[in-house]
């Protein structure tokens, strides 16, 4: 692929929760320096070769199957430090650009890793589009961008101590499945994970980025949904009790919390009463 970049018409387009600005590839990717930062979002890939990033006074070196990711207004620089260093990227911006990124974890300009090296497909689909500016073209491309975006959160490697983690905490997602139906206590549960129950309340929190107990009680309303499906007949008292709440009027305080609405009134928005 030659090097190309795409300057796409917005008017039209503006109103989009999301949409493209600028799409580019580079077999060289020159010197850039922003002192005032670019006016949209920007998501970088690199392909080949190597280069420096500059953000305030953190330095990275980014090589294949890094992306990094360039916030609106920001001062940054980046510069080729191999021979050739090869990238492709795509500007963006819209009232959900942020939300998008937060979606995939991504909080601030920064670098990430991909899992895989190869061009991420929605963006070699946009780079091999025709080079027009129709509305029906830059649509497409907006479409690519949300399947980017949205595949971004499982295309990132997560750091291997955030890997060890998730492994550590997974026998005990499956313990709280398997006992919904009954009491569970936090000892009990840190007991399957072989720590205390200190250490698993920061692994929840690091992992699941909430307590044990939201968790537990999300994973009992969702199973309370389900009850409410299968028996249409059964009583509230009765679900409460089968998805593991000893108490009702604390069962209907949560599903209220969680959902926004009282058991019944979600009976009936679903036909279910």
């Amino acid at each position: 692929m030659e090097s190309k970049l795409i300057f796409c018409e917005t008017e039209e387009i503006s109103l989009l929760p999301l949409y493209v600005t600028t799409i580019g590839f580079w077999e060289h990717q020159p010197e850039m320096e922003r002192p005032a930062g670019f006016p949209d979002y920007q998501l970088h890939q690199v392909l080949e070769g190597k280069g420096e990033l500059i953000l305030g006074d953190k330095r990275y070196i980014v090589e294949p199957g890094d992306v990094f990711f360039l916030f609106p207004d920001i001062k940054h620089a980046y510069a080729p430090i191999s021979q050739h260093w090869k990238l492709s990227w795509v500007s963006f911006s819209g009232r959900e650009a942020g939300g998008m990124l937060l979606y995939a974890g991504i909080r601030e300009s920064g670098l990430g890793r991909l899992s895989d090296h190869q061009l991420m497909k929605p963006l070699e689909k946009m780079l091999l589009m025709p080079n027009g500016n129709d509305l029906e073209e830059n649509l497409e491309r907006s479409k690519l961008l949300y399947a980017l975006l949205l595949d971004l959160k499982h295309l990132l490697s997560a750091p291997a101590n955030e890997k060890d983690e998730m492994e550590r905490i997974k026998p005990v997602l499956q313990h709280i499945e398997l006992n919904l139906h009954r009491p569970l206590a936090l000892k009990e549960l840190a007991d399957v994970a072989s720590v205390s129950p200190q250490y698993l309340c920061r692994l929840f929190r690091r992992t699941m980025h909430e307590r044990p107990v939201t968790y537990i009680n999300k994973q009992r309303i969702n199973r309370s949904k389900q009850l409410m499906f299968s028996g249409r007949e059964k009583k509230i008292y009765e679900i409460a009790e089968q998805a593991g709440f000893e108490n009702t009027s604390y069962f209907c305080a949560v599903f209220k919390r969680v959902t926004g609405m009282k058991p019944e009134e979600f009976k009936q928005l679903h036909g279910l009463a």
